[in-house]
């Protein structure tokens, strides 16, 4: 077997959350990502038959069954997985009954996966419905967008129509606007549920005075997604209250039309 310490999740997974925690996204354990991988690609590393043990999901999962995913685990910080991977990230595989995950490998201190699992999970299921190219869930708590979300109303046409005027990148990288959700209580299957609704609409969801959910092919379109939202929201606090300039919708649209793209309805008022 391959030392699997040095395989690519492994590594994407070191790199990402060090860059996460370094923007100061996810302070203290906040945060959390859940990556699909290739059977194939980790039969290299671990032997898929030498379960450590069995941990209960907590909820049904059974669209899932057979799928490995590397997850970063509860109560841990995304600023030590790059030092010890093997305490503070886990490779589970979904059970034949649906209902447990077998630990293959990490979370060697007795941890699980993140409390927000479920939300993972559900996320997955709705994504893959709609792209089965989809791996990557990440959920963070990026400063600017948690404080946009603040002082804008629950709506998430008013709120993607805000982050498109604000910057011309914003329509370019999602069309598919951003849901928003009102503040729930987190690691909890309802918000779960109600994040999974969202996902499969678009690929980015806000929890309201809480974070953001993003979704990708690959940890770079999750991640960037999420930046580039980042990125945005900060632009309008900055300008809160002083703003003489916002991008016209017809500019908006031409942004779109120019990429071939087709932004969510209800939104632009063209």
């Amino acid at each position: 077997m391959k030392n699997i310490l040095k395989a690519p999740f492994v590594e994407e997974m070191k790199k990402t959350t060090a860059n996460m925690y370094r923007l100061g996204w996810d302070e203290r354990n906040g945060g959390n990502i859940s990556y699909m991988l290739d059977e194939a690609e980790v039969s290299k590393y671990l032997n898929l038959n030498k379960v450590i043990r069995k941990i209960d999901l907590g909820f049904d999962a059974t669209e899932l069954i057979g799928r490995i995913f590397i997850v970063t685990g509860t109560g841990k910080y995304f600023k030590n997985i790059e030092f010890d991977p093997e305490t503070n990230l886990g490779i589970i595989q979904i059970a034949g009954d649906g209902k447990t995950a077998k630990l293959l490998w990490g979370w060697r201190d007795g941890g699980r996966f993140t409390s927000e699992f479920p939300a993972h999970m559900m996320s997955h299921i709705a994504r893959l419905k709609v792209d089965p190219e989809n791996r990557v869930i990440m959920h963070t708590h990026p400063t600017y967008t948690i404080a946009m979300n603040t002082v804008c109303p629950v709506d998430e046409k008013d709120f993607t129509h805000k982050l498109w005027q604000s910057n011309t990148e914003a329509v370019v990288v999602f069309p598919d606007g951003v849901g928003v959700l009102p503040c729930m209580v987190c690691g909890t299957n309802e918000i779960g549920i109600a994040t999974a609704e969202k996902m499969e609409k678009t690929r980015l969801v806000v929890w309201t005075n809480h974070g953001i959910y993003g979704a990708g092919k690959t940890m770079d379109e999750a991640f960037g997604l999420i930046e580039t939202v980042e990125k945005t929201a900060q632009i309008y606090m900055l300008t809160l209250g002083h703003t003489v300039n916002v991008i016209p919708d017809s500019i908006i649209k031409a942004l779109a039309d120019l990429w071939h793209l087709t932004p969510v309805e209800g939104i632009l008022d063209i």
